[in-house]
């Protein structure tokens, strides 16, 4: 772990030794060749890290001094922010002395652990710099001899050769669950050869996290009697982590012809010969490739096959089906049920169907099964561990009770999921470990988790502007979530998930450098050292007491205090936090960079709070402030500010627009006014994220202002469209540039002749969103006779739910049908409409009464 994140701090470094405050303070002290000579130590440093990430390193001495050199990485970006900070400071730009005269307001007070308050920047470069040199010396020790390889050459996913030796062959009677599964599957690929399909032959995928079982159900079906009957060629190859062509294709066409061809060339027309008029199955097992080129050029000689021909893929990612021309035959895998794992684990510890005569080992072995949310390779790991024991129930007892992942030292589960853990690049890694922070079953939002990574400076190569980062950001959450590092959550599609498992492993990737306060935990934390930890979290409860959090006195070197809570709050739950934690522990953190106190019972923040000068994420939403107090605009490094649903909220700072970091301020459910919110919007590279606007004026040009909010993200309402007197205004919005993916229009009900029909079709017309963003459309008593061509258009090619209500004087609807993504319609209150149609659901849609 410890070589992952301080490979992603060293670009970060970089930018900080060569930011030009930074080396304004150089030249103004007298040190920049002293700042030169630490990034030459930077650079040696970076390939030394890269190349220890893609390392199997078991040596508790080395993996120490990796997470020493961590430590000293993190202690090295503090000194550089402090200093970063300070040359910001008008009072310093003024100072007209050397570096005798002032070099100790200089020295970041803050620092912890290598850097003393008495000594001079020369001196802590110097200490920084011998360091550094010492363990890149010590490379030898942790086989780190070749240094001289390029960075690509470095990141590629290390190649198991062993996997490839995974073969067709399975025994039917080992497997447990997955009939159903099996019998689909045959199902589609004995479909006919009139079947829609854009080529002759189609794709079957089965997806799912390592270990699920996935060549095992590919297996079952490729070896069923009806399915050996219906192709007139087969062939299986197991892809594994190198999509190699040749080595793919000879295998191919050695399955389907029994013979061998070297050249590339004469291969491929070879294969294109012999399968030509012939229906074939091909199973490609363990794909991890996304090129759609080299796909391409691998099934390029298949074309002329007989229709109804099928490939079978297994994957851990559908990267690379989403590219393909034609719609593939997906097959997500989920875990097996409860007492399909119990009797998975019956066969593997105790060579029984079940428990039945093994009673008093039974709810054990349901906390086992609980623990391995279905997973088979899990189970039978597991399984192997506990056959030895047999009916030591204490065995069974302490495998139950013991996170799974300590385990792993005696064959336990966690080489299952690091099949899929080690394929990731040093990016994912680090970002995946992060969410070590999150309890079991914690709930988290896609958007809210990217903040806090940015913040953290977990996904941002060095030159890139906020919204590239935040886009950076977004694409590994959607790779980390295809490859089932994270799951949709259960009844709310907009929240995700990990897999308790998934939790354990990110917890065991974690180490030294993330702590995770739970009631567990908390018990023996007094025994813990906490002088090192940089990222904490702990779960809201109705009281939060000083004595719970006050051993962080000691964690003075924190960069992250997250507040978390598990499950769906309800409406009469309060959750109040120890003004003492406020007032007197935070001034004791000050290398905050993340502060979320989301949820408390919180009236008012301390002056205090200006003094974190590092912060980077400060989250306050659901919580009772009335107003923040002017020291929040001391910190300059501000980026994000959510102060969603502080519905007491009524005023902002008067120096707000000093925070000229800011990049993301959510406002949703307060009460700041338009005007001011509008006054703020000046800020450069701001995004703001609304929830409602009120047009009060009675010319309604209020909407026209919206163009001013560059930056409006993810939802609004629109309230009091009725007073626009000018289509233009609603042109001026601009509402097709901004990134809006929920989107509410609402006229007032009252219909009177007043109402000019015309133009509110015209401003609607003019209303319409980025269709690449939208997800959810919502109108309300909109007062024309038809809806403008927009509504209903197949290029809102995300929109899932639209509702239309108290519209009284339309007499048609859009075409609504042809909505590629609609999931949800709901039409109410259309009276000028004359033809009503009954609730009914046709594919996925459903259709209500008007």
């Amino acid at each position: 772990m410890a070589e992952l994140v301080l490979s992603s701090l060293l670009p970060v470094l970089f930018e900080k030794v060569t930011d030009a405050a930074l080396k304004t303070i150089a030249r103004h002290k007298g040190i920049d060749a002293e700042i030169k000579k630490l990034q030459k130590s930077l650079v040696s440093i970076q390939l030394y890290l890269t190349h220890a990430s893609q390392m199997e390193i078991t040596d508790p001495s080395v993996k120490q001094r990796l997470n020493d050199l961590q430590h000293l990485a993190y202690d090295i970006q503090d000194v550089l922010d402090g200093w970063a900070t300070d040359a910001r400071d008008p009072e310093f730009k003024q100072e007209p002395e050397g570096i005798t005269g002032k070099v100790r307001k200089l020295i970041t007070p803050t620092c912890c652990t290598t850097f003393s308050r008495t000594t001079t920047m020369i001196a802590e470069l110097d200490d920084i710099s011998t360091k550094l040199q010492d363990l890149v010396k010590e490379k030898a020790d942790l086989g780190l001899d070749n240094l001289g390889f390029k960075v690509e050459e470095e990141t590629r996913p290390r190649i198991n050769n062993n996997r490839r030796l995974q073969t067709s062959v399975v025994d039917p009677s080992d497997i447990v669950g997955r009939q159903a599964h099996k019998d689909a599957l045959v199902q589609q690929l004995l479909l006919p050869a009139d079947e829609p399909c854009s080529k002759n032959y189609s794709i079957i995928a089965i997806i799912g996290m390592g270990g699920l079982g996935k060549t095992t159900l590919a297996r079952l079906v490729y070896n069923e009697q009806q399915v050996k009957d219906h192709f007139d060629l087969k062939a299986w190859v197991c892809v594994s982590e190198e999509f190699d062509i040749v080595r793919i294709s000879k295998q191919i066409f050695q399955s389907m012809a029994n013979k061998e061809v070297s050249d590339f060339n004469r291969l491929q027309e070879a294969l294109n010969d012999h399968v030509k008029g012939k229906k074939f199955l091909l199973a490609l097992d363990d794909i991890w490739s996304e090129s759609y080129e080299d796909w391409e050029t691998l099934v390029r000689p298949l074309y002329t096959c007989a229709p109804g021909s099928k490939i079978i893929i297994t994957t851990r990612t559908d990267q690379l089906l989403k590219q393909l021309v034609y719609a593939p035959l997906h097959k997500q895998l989920h875990g097996l049920s409860d007492d399909d794992a119990l009797s998975l684990l019956a066969r593997n510890a105790l060579s029984v169907e079940n428990f039945d005569a093994h009673l008093s080992l039974k709810p054990y072995a349901e906390g086992i099964v609980k623990k391995c949310g279905g997973l088979p390779l899990a189970l039978i790991a597991l399984g192997r561990l506990l056959r030895t024991k047999r009916d030591e129930a204490h065995h069974w007892i302490n495998v139950s009770n013991s996170d799974i992942w300590r385990l792993k030292v005696e064959g336990g589960i966690l080489p299952a999921l690091r099949l899929s853990y080690d394929d990731l690049l040093a990016p994912l890694k680090r970002l995946f470990a992060y969410c070590s922070l999150f309890p079991k079953d914690y709930q988290f939002n896609k958007e809210e988790l990217v903040l806090l990574w940015m913040a953290e400076g977990l996904c941002q190569p060095t030159l890139m502007d906020s919204t590239e980062e935040q886009q950076s950001g977004h694409d590994f959450f959607d790779e980390l979530l295809s490859r089932s590092f994270f799951q949709h959550a259960p009844n709310n599609e907009s929240l995700f998930v990990m897999h308790d498992l998934m939790n354990d492993l990110a917890t065991s990737v974690a180490t030294e450098f993330y702590f995770r306060l739970d009631n567990e935990s908390g018990k023996n934390i007094k025994k813990m050292k906490l002088d090192k930890y940089r990222h904490m979290s702990f779960v809201r409860e109705e009281y939060v007491a000083y004595e719970k959090l006050k051993v962080l006195e000691n964690a003075k070197c924190l960069r992250t205090v997250l507040a978390t809570f598990v499950g769906e709050v309800e409406p009469w739950q309060e959750f109040y936090l120890s003004n003492q934690i406020l007032a007197d522990l935070l001034p004791k953190l000050p290398l905050l960079r993340v502060l979320s106190l989301s949820g408390f019972e919180i009236s008012e923040l301390p002056e205090s709070i200006g003094t974190l000068r590092h912060l980077r994420y400060l989250n306050l939403s659901q919580t009772r402030i009335t107003h923040l107090p002017e020291k929040v605009c001391n910190l300059v490094n501000l980026q994000t500010l959510i102060l969603f649903g502080c519905d007491k909220l009524t005023e902002l700072p008067n120096n707000f627009l000093n925070l000229k970091n800011l990049q993301h301020l959510d406002v949703r459910d307060t009460l700041l006014s338009f005007q001011m919110l509008l006054e703020i919007s000046k800020l450069k590279s701001l995004q703001i994220t609304l929830s409602k606007i009120n047009i009060e004026s009675e010319s309604g040009i209020e909407i026209a202002k919206l163009k001013n909010f560059k930056n409006l993200y993810e939802k609004i309402s629109v309230v009091g469209l009725e007073k626009v007197q000018s289509a233009t205004y609603a042109h001026e919005a601009n509402f097709s540039q901004k990134r809006l993916n929920k989107l509410k229009l609402v006229w007032s009900g009252e219909l009177h002749d007043s109402r000019n029909e015309m133009l509110e079709k015209e401003v609607l017309n003019e209303l319409k969103p980025c269709q690449d963003e939208l997800i959810k459309l919502k109108i309300r008593s909109y007062g024309g006779l038809e809806f403008p061509n927009w509504i209903g258009d197949p290029s809102f090619l995300n929109l899932k739910h639209v509702s239309i209500r108290g519209c009284k004087r339309c007499t048609s609807i859009p075409t609504l049908g042809q909505l590629p993504s609609l999931k949800e319609l709901l039409i109410e209150g259309l009276h000028g409409w004359k033809k009503c149609f009954s609730s009914h659901q046709v594919g996925n849609k459903r259709y209500f009464r008007a």
